[in-house]
């Protein structure tokens, strides 16, 4: 397998930046012309910055200021704002990436699937039940069900790509679900496996 992508910049270094996720590097495709992304609680920003070094046009979302400083700068747009209360000064917008990882607020599920612009695609990776033997978070209110990611993806009209659900090591131990899903219309060169 070739990589065709761009050269990525080293974000574990960029503002002690840990590494993206093994998962979203793996599918978060190269931007195909102008094609606008959303780091949903980007907290500091290494999905942003791998989203940006791939071609795209970035809106970095967390409600902590000083994460988002770490972004500034950076060719980001950060915006500060509470994902769980009030209105999202973005929801009128639609995505071609929205990438969300160690996040859940289940009220606004429906609402982050619903940005996604047709051809768009969804990365998600949170903890899940069964996380709590390995540490934080171990309230319910924050761990996925078994399958409920998969479950949401189907109810939302969303093409699932891949699924996962099990025990991470790395960077360190908890359990998780991943999804990378895209809605309708399907573009073969967005899904492409290989």
């Amino acid at each position: 397998m070739t990589d065709n992508r761009p050269e990525l910049s080293a974000c574990a270094t960029i503002r002690d930046t840990p590494a993206p996720s093994v998962w979203i590097r793996r599918w978060l495709p190269a931007a195909q012309g102008d094609r606008l992304a959303l780091d949903l609680a980007c907290g500091s920003g290494r999905h942003s910055l791998l989203a940006r070094d791939l071609g795209y046009r970035v809106l970095a979302v967390d409600r902590d200021a000083q994460a988002l400083a770490t972004i500034q700068g950076s060719g980001v747009q950060p915006l500060q704002e509470d994902l769980e209360h009030g209105r999202w000064s973005f929801c009128a917008q639609r995505f071609d990436l929205i990438v969300c990882t160690h996040y859940l607020f289940r009220p606004r599920l429906d609402l982050l699937a619903s940005l996604l612009a047709p051809g768009g695609r969804l990365l998600y990776e949170t903890f899940a039940q069964g996380n709590e033997r390995f540490g934080r978070p171990s309230n319910p209110a924050f761990l996925l069900r078994p399958g409920e990611l998969l479950q949401w993806a189907h109810r939302a009209g969303l093409h699932v790509v891949a699924y996962e659900d099990g025990v991470l090591s790395v960077p360190r131990a908890a359990r998780v679900q991943r999804l990378a899903a895209v809605r309708a219309p399907l573009d073969d060169a967005l899904i492409a496996l290989d």
